[in-house]
């Protein structure tokens, strides 16, 4: 059984109003989600920091030349945001996966392309092995997915204790232009990691010693093999959180039809710092001919 709210829009201008904001009920997990265009079914699936959502991740793709062309949806992952489980659920990587595919397919969706960024590409990942008929195409922004050392960078974000500071600090890990970092987003994403509930269930997602997380969202070298669909990974270059050679160099040597674009003067946030250039690589691969791929 499943239940959707009608939505209302996100503020904003027009672009931003056309973005609704939907809670749908599905089994034992209220999961909350934005929604924007028509077309074929495009997942955006968010990444691990604290304070994020798809809201806070996603806002600029949903409201750009992708919603002309796509219907895209942007899930609050089990754990984050304003979607709520069970006080009893564990709040792993299984658990997040799960929660994907329970959640497209409650929503009467059975085919979909999907781009994840860093966590959300290791469950892209993991969606793709378990339902490789499902998945269309993905990108992977990124993306966790692969066994490597764990960064201190990453380490830290992790490890986030709740204040101006640390919000700060971990803000000027992700981007490579520190202009981009102002006092009104450190406010904002410090303030929405105090929400009700948010920072237990981060801490319990990613409780010391950190490393098993990592390992956690890993793929074997021998299940990445095995995942045909055609996948689009795209890195900064200047990513202090997830090391590129480690992980999406490797993935595009592993995954059998994967093609690798790496983005200059750009750290962890791609899809903020070179939004313009992200949105134009995915729209070329998404639109490509299944002959060119």
């Amino acid at each position: 059984m499943s239940d959707v709210n009608p939505g209302k829009p996100v503020n904003g201008d027009r672009l931003q109003r056309d973005i609704m904001e939907r809670t749908l009920i599905h089994g034992a997990v209220s999961t909350r989600y934005l929604e924007a265009g028509e077309g074929p079914v495009l997942l955006l699936i968010h990444g691990s920091g604290p304070g994020v959502s798809a809201r806070a991740n996603w806002q600029g793709t949903l409201a750009s030349e992708l919603a002309k062309r796509y219907r895209v949806i942007a899930p609050d992952v089990l754990g984050f945001g304003a979607t709520a489980a069970p006080a009893d659920i564990e709040f792993s990587h299984d658990a997040r996966v799960s929660h994907v595919i329970d959640f497209m397919t409650a929503m009467g969706i059975e085919s979909f392309a999907m781009i994840g960024n860093s966590m959300g590409g290791a469950i892209a990942l993991s969606v793709a092995h378990r339902v490789p008929h499902r998945v269309t195409r993905m990108v992977l922004m990124g993306a966790v997915g692969t066994r490597f050392p764990i960064t201190d960078a990453l380490d830290r974000v992790w490890g986030y204790e709740a204040s101006i500071a640390s919000m700060r600090e971990l803000m000027d890990l992700f981007a490579y232009d520190k202009g981009i970092v102002n006092e009104d987003l450190i406010r904002m994403r410090y303030e929405a990691s105090l929400a009700p509930g948010i920072l237990e269930r981060y801490h319990a997602a990613f409780a010391a010693p950190r490393q098993r997380h990592v390992d956690a969202m890993a793929l074997s070298d021998d299940a990445l093999a095995s995942i045909t669909t055609p996948t689009l990974l795209i890195h900064g270059a200047q990513d202090r959180i997830i090391p590129l050679e480690a992980t999406s160099l490797h993935m595009a040597r592993t995954l059998p039809n994967a093609d690798l674009v790496v983005l200059g003067r750009c750290g962890h946030w791609t899809q903020i710092e070179r939004g313009a250039e992200f949105r134009r690589q995915v729209a070329s691969f998404l639109d490509a001919p299944s002959t060119d791929l």
